[in-house]
């Protein structure tokens, strides 16, 4: 129930962000409170990761420099926030698709295969060719974004791509899901159907529990 919990307050926080990130990329007079939605995330970030520093206090007297710097910057970031919108998404879009791809090189294990492992312990040829594909698949998937999102970003106006960026974004990676699982039932038994979502649980589980041993 916890868990539970827990995962409908971060899908409420996403898709809160998103709305906010929608108003504030759309807005037809920009201004100070639109830019502090922009980089939010980025502080809250950088927040966590002072906190958690070796050296708090440096940690956080750092973190504090960095919003010091960021007001003092306040006048050009009003003028130029979309392009931190911009790095979030299309950034967030590259690196997911280099977290799938750099795992498809000779010598990898696809990162599918190894969510997959993690469930059904060796896989047989027909998953492994499965699991291989799904991780190209999740690949392409994130670079075809990240090029919308550039395109969009170059070619339509802010408010069109703000719609793909901040609204269809994760709609679009729910769909994927639901694509894959389609697929995945269409050519693998029902005992090696478990899929992506259901081995990245397993391997939370299991860090936990690594985590928890130490």
């Amino acid at each position: 129930m916890v868990a539970v919990c827990k995962g409908a307050a971060a899908v409420g926080v996403c898709v809160g962000y998103s709305l906010l990130a929608h108003l504030a990329a759309a807005a037809p007079a920009p201004g100070l409170l639109e830019a502090a939605v922009a980089v939010a995330p980025g502080l809250a970030l950088a927040f966590l990761l002072a906190w958690r520093f070796a050296r708090r206090p440096l940690g956080l007297a750092l973190w504090g420099a960095g919003c010091l710097g960021l007001y003092g910057a306040s006048g050009w970031l009003v003028g130029h926030y979309h392009w931190v919108f911009l790095l979030q998404d299309a950034g967030l879009q590259v690196l997911l698709g280099l977290m799938f791809g750099r795992t498809l090189r000779p010598g990898q294990t696809p990162l599918v295969s190894q969510f997959a492992a993690l469930l059904h312990g060796p896989l047989s040829p027909a998953v492994a060719r499965y699991t291989r594909r799904a991780t190209w698949a999740w690949t392409l998937f994130f670079a075809a974004m990240a090029t919308l999102s550039l395109l969009l970003f170059w070619l339509a106006p802010i408010a069109v791509w703000s719609v793909f960026a901040n609204l269809l974004g994760l709609p679009l990676v729910v769909l994927m899901f639901v694509a894959e699982y389609a697929v995945r039932r269409c050519v693998l038994p029902k005992a090696d159907r478990a899929g992506l979502w259901e081995a990245f649980a397993a391997y939370r589980q299991s860090s936990g529990v690594v985590r928890r041993a130490h």
